[in-house]
């Protein structure tokens, strides 16, 4: 693999060609953040959020696209409804061994962050040594599926589908691969919030107050069910903390690599 914000490659992972960028010192050298993008998100769609990253931290950063968004191969849809389920047990602890990371931080937004707080509490080992939630999703809201309705109609009669060509080469396989699995009548019922109990690394939890695709009810259960030591917070912006509140989020997420960096780093006597 190699390690630069521009690979004259993508890389292989079962077969499928996925688009990615690194940025920051290579594993070995420091951790890594490994950043999992939403919904409708890619490596472009983050846009400088990775480079300031690295600059904040000093950690390294991998930023990828999953199969059906960005430059990523094509998916066939539709996507099963445990896709989130699938790319935490199955894609994720392929890419980071392909990467050489032994040391990772997973930050997630959205269905990344639940994609990122499945495999942080169902796959052994130690090599999460922490995980960043933003706008996590553990089970639906009526509000979010309504939401979620709109930007069908959006993408149906709107412009939103001529945007995410932008950012996609198959724009009907990343917007469609998604609305459909979430407004599929099956997923009314879906919740994987028990993976927040096998947790057992600190968590850093951000949500938006007015974010229309989830409330404050999915920080809560955090909260509540944690057996790890969570931080959180709260901001007043809507879906995109990262964006709405760059500054704020970028210091936040700094002050909680560092923290987690000098607990590695402490001498611990055994009792």
């Amino acid at each position: 693999m190699e390690w630069s914000t521009n690979p004259a490659e993508k890389l292989r992972i079962d077969g499928v060609a996925l688009e990615y960028a690194c940025h920051g010192p290579v594993p070995g050298d420091a951790p890594t953040l490994v950043l999992l993008h939403e919904g409708l998100g890619c490596v472009a769609m983050w846009r400088d959020f990775p480079a300031q990253l690295a600059a904040r931290t000093g950690l390294g950063v991998l930023v990828y696209s999953r199969q059906g968004y960005g430059g990523s191969d094509p998916i066939t849809r539709p996507r099963p409804l445990d896709f989130q389920t699938r790319e935490a047990l199955e894609v994720l602890p392929a890419l980071l061994d392909a990467a050489g990371i032994r040391q990772a931080i997973l930050l997630g937004h959205s269905d990344g962050a639940t994609i990122a707080a499945i495999h942080t509490g169902s796959v052994a080992g130690h090599r999460i040594r922490g995980v960043i939630l933003e706008a996590p999703h553990f089970f639906t809201e009526p509000g979010g599926l309504a939401s979620i309705t709109e930007a069908r109609a959006a993408y149906e009669s709107g412009d939103l589908k001529q945007k995410l060509a932008r950012y996609h080469a198959d724009p009907d396989g990343a917007f469609l691969g998604w609305n459909d699995a979430w407004l599929d009548p099956g997923f009314a019922t879906w919740n994987v919030a028990e993976v927040i109990d096998y947790i057992r690394v600190p968590i850093l939890a951000i949500q938006g107050r007015h974010d229309q695709y989830g409330t404050l009810a999915q920080i809560e259960e955090i909260e509540n069910r944690a057996y790890c030591p969570v931080d959180t917070l709260i901001l007043d912006c809507r879906h995109e903390p990262h964006r709405e509140c760059a500054d704020r989020v970028l210091q936040e997420i700094a002050d909680f690599c560092a923290r987690l960096i000098r607990i590695e780093a402490a001498d611990v006597v055994p009792a």
